[in-house]
């Protein structure tokens, strides 16, 4: 169905008509587009493999005991440490020039940074900063805010000497809700905020309406304050927040922990149905501590269509993403004019849980090694994750590591769900993640911050490796592993409008 990847005005405007006229004559295969739920198309058309030329030699694969020990090797002291404190011990001034609310929309990841860019507007303005209000997201339909999120005390105490906080307003801006926002303009709404913003902008603009009104709010706020030309106690006060202020809410970091506790060492387990009956080992057989890898894959529809890749689902799977498409960005792919052999030679297509198994085994991994999926929805649930699970059967999730009722405070709520995934993915050994994104970004930031190994794909070369159907194993693998050597958790100093939350070093950490 090449209609949907060309740029021919004839063929797009039929691929349109097409997209238009389907669900009337076909309206029950259109239904299901819900976000959160799979399409029924992956399910009633199980996708083939892709490769299975590489596919049958990977699961054939014998690993070399010196290529599977270098893998786990740690990495070695770079040269880095973060910095321990803010350089400037700053102390409060002694009144604030009005509260600041900001209101963050997208995912965990996103709303993350969104909230330690707010911290530097506050400090920027001396205000007070409003515990970030979280929109209900579009996408997953998550309505969990900060408080169910992170430890909000943890968060006031630690910026402390930093900014004041508050968890809510006092009565006389009881009147600033988002609903009121929503209704009409209003003159404390800060809505022209550019991206990447300087401090002097924020001086400049939102000064006069604190002074006026005492209260400013600002929406939307996402990526809303530069990157390059701060002050160094802002820069390092964002980090300050990220690598420190931000710590989950309790039971999400005891989920975590016992998440990690069962993928280092495996306890018997007897299926109950949803439950298991689990035995541990003792205690005098947990000196070779286990290792495991932490794989993001983000393999959603939303991602899936978004790319405007081809994924070997067929003409239905075709259909149903260009309706998603449609429907959900209307338009706005612009990646939809490439065909899809130019958007994997570019890099820009997400590794399916076959190609990203297919990395994994070229690298060294082999079928003992133990793989924590961190991941919501796949698109084409288990029948595209098959192939993944035949290279690497001991993989895990929080499905399958965790009852139901451990599972029953997180149940529905996307956020807290990536909440336990990123709690998992950064006490892992080894992080991988299938598509850059900002799960990708939060976690490669943190990991260099704390000198953690993390597999950065190295998408272009994997594109025209794939793209190669007659490359026999051996050149793949060399390929692969020569196309890692240097993607594997090595610094990488930050350039002019990189995110410092991607690269901390230098402006969070100091050549030591």
């Amino acid at each position: 169905m090449k209609l949907y990847y060309q740029s021919h005005r004839g063929r797009s405007a039929l691929a349109g008509l097409l997209v238009l006229l389907l669900p009337i004559f076909f309206p029950t295969l259109f239904s299901p587009f819900s976000h959160a739920s799979p399409s029924l198309f992956s399910e009633w058309n199980a996708p083939k493999p892709r490769h299975s030329r590489l596919l049958k030699s990977a699961l054939q694969r014998e690993t070399s005991n010196g290529l599977q020990s270098d893998l786990w090797i740690p990495l070695a002291n770079q040269g880095w440490k973060p910095y321990a404190e803010s350089t400037s011990a700053t102390t409060l001034p002694s009144e604030s020039n009005g509260y600041i609310q900001v209101f963050l929309d997208g995912g965990l990841n996103q709303q993350r940074m969104g909230i330690c860019d707010a911290v530097a507007v506050a400090k920027i303005l001396n205000a007070t900063l409003v515990i970030p209000h979280f929109e209900v997201n579009p996408v997953w339909q998550d309505s969990s805010s900060f408080m169910e999120i992170y430890d909000v005390d943890h968060f006031i105490n630690v910026l402390k000497d930093d900014i004041s906080i508050v968890k809510g307003l006092p009565d006389e801006f009881s009147w600033s809700t988002r609903e009121y926002y929503a209704t009409a303009i209003r003159d404390n709404r800060i809505k022209s905020a550019p991206v990447h913003a300087s401090a002097n902008w924020y001086l400049e603009n939102v000064m006069p309406v604190l002074q006026s009104y005492g209260i400013a709010a600002i929406s939307p706020f996402s990526h809303r304050l530069a990157f390059d030309n701060m002050p160094k106690d802002i820069q390092h006060l964002r980090c300050k927040v990220n690598f420190q202020a931000l710590g989950f809410v309790p039971h999400i970091r005891a989920l975590g922990d016992a998440l990690v506790e069962r993928l280092r060492y495996p306890p018997s387990k007897i299926s109950l149905g949803d439950n298991y009956l689990r035995e541990y080992t003792d205690a005098n057989d947990k000196q070779g501590a286990g290792k495991f890898v932490a794989l993001h894959l983000r393999f959603d529809k939303d991602m899936a269509a978004h790319s405007a890749c081809d994924f070997g689902g067929g003409k239905a799977e075709k259909l149903a993403l260009a309706k998603y498409r449609q429907v959900i960005w209307q338009g706005r792919v612009l990646n939809s004019q490439f065909t899809d052999e130019e958007l994997r030679s570019q890099g820009r297509c997400p590794l399916t849980p076959e190609e990203i198994g297919l990395l994994l085994a070229a690298l060294g991994f082999d079928n003992s090694t133990r793989l924590y999926l961190a991941s919501h929805k796949v698109y084409g649930g288990e029948a595209r994750i098959s192939t993944l699970r035949n290279l690497f059967p001991l993989m895990e999730d929080k499905k399958s590591l965790a009852s139901s009722e451990e599972r029953a405070q997180i149940k529905g709520k996307a956020s807290l769900l990536a909440a336990v995934d990123y709690y998992v993915s950064m006490h892992s050994d080894i992080f991988i993640s299938a598509s850059p994104g900002n799960m990708h970004n939060a976690m490669v930031g943190l990991r260099t911050y704390s000198n953690l190994k993390t597999i950065r794909p190295n998408m272009a070369l994997l594109g025209q490796l794939f793209l190669n159907k007659s490359m026999v194993w051996s050149d793949f693998q060399q390929a692969v592993v020569e196309g890692h050597e240097t993607r594997q958790g090595q610094i990488r100093l930050r350039k002019p409008k990189q995110s410092i939350y991607t690269y901390p070093a230098p402006d969070c950490m100091c050549n030591a």
